[in-house]
């Protein structure tokens, strides 16, 4: 038995009933008058799913100091924002009081959900110590120590404050230890804000040119022509074009960057053929591999690039290590990792940051990953594994051109019939964004927050009746849009 999420005040009280085995029929209620989430309208999940008046409240203040009313481009809005007030675990409440079960954990990064206990417990200690110095602590070796011990090809690490700054400096890295200044990556593929590897980030049909030899792409009106002419754009699993691409490139290359699993790519397993094309290519050239690993790190308990075969020189990472604070991370081999080295003088490239290794990230991050041992990473796969595999079904059971893609405790639903291979496969169709965006909204009114046209996080506090009301709420959207789902056109 399942009991959803509760609205205070005099609002709508949400509640979904599910016996196992019992057809799912949640339902919201207002007042008197009780309507099936499952014969509702998409007007009525809409409605629902908006923001509560206290989320429209502080979007009105937040459009007099913000450009678009929010202050990064990431935030949902439909049309506003919701407002959160705290979390607990795997659950979000926000300022209207409705709880939502969070599948994004802030773009993936919490997974141990909200307000950790073992985090709670050491930045409460940090704080009363100090938050930041001038001068270096014990916690950056202590949080550095685990991630040499435990990510292959990591042999020294230097920290930053975000994924973008990692990505930034390893570039910087690859091209001071080559002497090259050209790099390769992936079309589709999110690296944070950094021109060159903005690059094709967000190509469209209208720009990304022949499929053999895709275009580079600006991301934003006023990216140097320099820029564009110094990145190779390839196509994720595509064998045979990254090894002529990268071959036909390689005395001006530095580097691949390479994500391991493309979130905006489509979430897609890399095929073996592909990681064994790029790493042959890449060493027979003396161009450096990075692994963006700032997502997907949380695929194994060594990370993404371990578990498909990857062996990087340089590994960027972010989000989980900081245990819900700002954080990022260059590690890699020690000769490449030697750019960084100032025991000598000036380096080859200089490094710094004021916030950087602060001890309030350092003391979050070693928490958060001291807990994520073997087991927690057991716990992810058996979820994630059933979550999939239960959407899977319901598809196979229902119809609906839809399918799912994902690994470990991450999930992505596709608008189309067979799951994409790369991120054209993944570029939905007008009717195909449609619908995810109904998606979407059927989910926050039945109280999960899913992730519009990204990758969904599952985290340590999920249970099992959490991944069975994700699926069960699933069930029920194929339920109330078989006839938008006819509707999905295949993109050609």
């Amino acid at each position: 038995m399942y009991t959803g999420p509760v609205i205070a005040g005099s609002v709508a009280v949400l509640s979904l009933s599910c016996a196992r085995g019992q057809e799912f029929t949640p339902f919201i209620e207002f007042g008197e008058d009780i309507v099936a989430r499952g014969r509702a309208s998409s007007n009525t999940a809409k409605e629902f799913a908006r923001a509560g008046q206290g989320s429209k409240d502080s979007f009105a203040r937040a459009r007099l100091v913000f450009p678009d009313g929010t202050s990064r481009v990431t935030i949902e809005r439909d049309p506003e924002p919701v407002y959160v007030e705290r979390g607990s675990g795997s659950y979000v409440f926000d300022i209207d009081g409705r709880r939502f079960l969070d599948l994004n954990c802030n773009f993936t990064t919490l997974i141990h959900g909200h307000a950790f206990a073992p985090v709670v417990e050491a930045l409460t200690d940090q704080l009363q110590r100090g938050s930041c110095f001038a001068n270096p602590t014990r916690g950056e070796i202590e949080l550095a120590e685990l991630l040499c011990e435990r990510i292959p090809r990591v042999d020294r690490v230097r920290f930053v404050n975000t994924g973008t700054e990692a990505v930034l400096f390893a570039v910087k890295a690859a091209r001071a230890f080559t002497g090259r200044s050209r790099i390769a990556k992936l079309e589709g593929a999110y690296h944070g804000a950094y021109d060159w590897v903005e690059v094709s980030q967000a190509a469209t049909p209208d720009n990304w040119g022949d499929p053999a030899s895709p275009k580079s792409a600006p991301l934003y009106r006023g990216v140097p022509e320099s820029v564009l002419d110094e990145v190779v754009v390839l196509r994720f699993n595509d064998v045979e074009g990254a090894r002529r691409l990268l071959s036909l490139h390689a005395r001006d290359l530095a580097a691949v960057v390479l994500d391991p699993m493309p979130s905006r790519g489509g979430l897609t397993a890399p095929s073996p053929e592909f990681i064994a094309a790029v790493q042959q290519t890449a060493r027979d050239n003396g161009v450096l591999v990075i692994a963006d690993e700032v997502l997907n790190l949380r695929q194994s308990f060594e990370g993404a690039a371990a578990r498909y075969g990857l062996v990087p020189d340089l590994v960027t990472m972010g989000k989980i290590i900081g245990g819900g604070l700002p954080i990022g991370a260059i590690g890699g081999r020690e000769d490449v990792m030697r750019v960084f080295d100032a025991s000598g003088g000036r380096p080859v490239l200089p490094q710094g940051g004021t916030f950087s290794a602060n001890p309030l990230s350092m003391a979050a991050g070693l928490a958060s990953m001291r807990h994520l041992d073997h087991a927690a990473i057991a716990h992810l796969e058996m979820l994630g594994n059933f979550v999939r595999d239960g959407i899977d079904r319901a598809i196979e059971k229902k119809g609906g051109s839809l399918c799912v893609t994902g690994a470990a405790s991450l999930f992505r639903i596709h608008p189309t019939a067979r799951p994409p291979t790369d991120y054209r496969d993944a570029y939905p169709t007008p009717c195909g964004a449609a619908v995810m965006k109904e998606l979407t909204r059927f989910f926050a009114a039945n109280g999960i927050i899913l992730p519009y046209g990204a990758a969904a996080a599952l985290s340590t506090p999920m249970t099992r009746a959490d991944a069975e009301i994700i699926v069960e709420v699933f069930e029920g959207f194929l339920d109330n849009h078989q006839d938008q789902l006819d509707g999905i056109e295949v993109q050609k």
